[in-house]
């Protein structure tokens, strides 16, 4: 059995003692959690978890790392509740549904295209009926991005090492800063947010997909709040629990351009894992859909031959640029007439 198993194993086994613990009582901190959901006339997805815990404290300037730390710890020791029934509604749409094992829940809607409001529309989520004893409606809002007319192309990026500084291919780095950090101390790229700031103008919308675990959701959110980079969906995944939340990269990609097809998108990310291979994908299976693609170096070894694989054999009508910095994006950028 793999490591990724094993963990699975055990997280199973640690769900099913808590939930033999916490027995028929209602849950003390039963928490709706949506996640920024995005759609338009051809339909609107929604994603988010419930849990039985208090919602997640905000950093705050000066505070030391004992406070980070708990907080980081406090994102991935969640107590999930699966079966909890709920009605979503988003522009007059109701739809019900409850949430799976790991407490997670995904629909789609079809709203009418003229109740959605542009850059966002406000829906809402609720209990759709008693759970454990717990009666309260405890109904929580929800915003779902809806890009308007005026928008001339989306960006999907991607988070760690393409806006945030993550060092992802130095394992134990990138632990220490999971835990040790907080929206206010992380650090972005520079000139990163400045450039997003600058691709959204016009009401561009802006999507940011990862591999990052759900649970840094409302710290990646902070991130991008606290830094100044566009507000759009965060789309993340569960490493180890069910279907709904695992679903890989390229499966959240194409949802969005499935969901926006009157928009073509700009593709950025970094070479230090998978997404040279995932957009070259992306771009040769939507063919007029993608406008460039550009990947920020962070390689420790840039010789290693990995993007090279992919821009060597490129030859599709896509601009596919490897860029040392945001500058280099930018100029090219300005360039194809982007910005």
């Amino acid at each position: 059995m793999g490591a990724a198993g094993l963990l699975l194993r055990l997280e199973h086994a640690w769900d099913a003692a808590r939930l033999r613990r916490a027995g028929p009582r209602p849950p003390a901190h039963l928490r709706i959690e949506p996640y920024l959901g995005h759609g338009s006339d051809a339909g609107v997805v929604v994603r988010g978890r419930v849990l039985d815990d208090p919602a997640p404290s905000e950093a705050v300037e000066g505070e030391g790392v004992g406070a980070a730390v708990r907080r980081s710890v406090r994102q991935f020791v969640t107590d999930d509740l699966p079966g909890v029934p709920l009605r979503i509604n988003v522009a007059g749409t109701t739809v019900e549904t409850a949430t799976d094992a790991d407490g997670y829940f995904q629909v789609r809607l079809q709203p009418h295209p003229d109740r959605l409001t542009a850059p966002w529309t406000i829906g809402t989520v609720e209990l759709a009926g008693p759970y454990r004893g717990f009666t309260d409606p405890l109904t929580t809002p929800l915003d779902v991005s809806v890009p308007g007319p005026d928008a001339t192309y989306g960006v999907i990026s991607d988070i760690d090492d393409t806006i945030l500084e993550t060092g992802v291919q130095r394992v134990g780095r990138m632990v220490l800063q999971t835990l040790t950090g907080s929206a206010l101390t992380r650090t972005p790229f520079p000139g990163a947010a400045e450039l997003y700031v600058d691709l959204a103008a016009d009401a561009n919308p802006v999507f940011y997909v990862s591999s990052s675990p759900w649970n840094l959701h409302a710290f990646l959110l902070a991130f991008i709040r606290h830094r100044g980079f566009p507000r759009g969906p965060v789309l993340l995944r569960d490493l180890l629990g069910s279907a709904a939340g695992r679903e890989p990269k390229h499966g959240r990609i194409q949802e969005i351009l499935d969901l926006h097809p009157r928009l073509r998108f700009v593709l950025l990310g970094d070479s230090g894992e998978k997404d040279p291979e995932i957009y070259a994908a992306i771009a040769r299976a939507n063919p007029g859909r993608i406008l460039a693609i550009y990947i920020r170096e962070v390689r420790l070894d840039p010789g290693d031959g990995r993007v090279e694989k992919v821009s060597g054999t490129w030859d599709e009508d896509v601009p596919f640029v490897l860029a040392a910095d945001t500058d280099a994006v930018r100029r090219h950028a300005v360039g194809l007439g982007l910005l």
